[in-house]
């Protein structure tokens, strides 16, 4: 990224898919999650970080990413970004540098890993 808060020419060169979450309440009264394709996108995505939590006999796997794509309002928490055949959950989506211009979207992977 440069020194003005905007990726550098050329960053965003990986393609991610953004889904949209809807939740439609079933016959019991509670709800159903769906997700709707918004498209593909081109974005830089960078692992943040990683943890590996043993929770009783299930060992869970939980990497933090961070996307930069172009800017748009219609990403928020519980939305859903595919990157390379994964599924992050949107933690949450806000405007990177306040010139709507690129969007800074913070994800959460978790994976049951044994």
């Amino acid at each position: 990224m440069s020194g003005r808060g905007t990726p550098s020419l050329g960053a965003l060169r990986e393609r991610v898919e953004l889904k949209q979450t809807a939740q439609a309440i079933d016959d019991a009264g509670g709800h159903t999650d769906s997700f709707t394709s918004l498209g593909m996108v081109w974005a830089e995505v960078k692992t943040a970080s990683g943890t590996l939590d043993l929770s009783g006999d299930a060992r869970n796997s939980k990497i933090s990413h961070a996307i930069i794509l172009r800017f748009r309002n219609d990403l928020k928490p519980g939305d859903r970004v595919i990157y390379r055949d994964e599924e992050l959950e949107v933690i949450s989506a806000q405007d990177l540098n306040g010139r709507a211009a690129y969007l800074k979207v913070l994800c959460t992977q978790l994976k049951i890993v044994g």
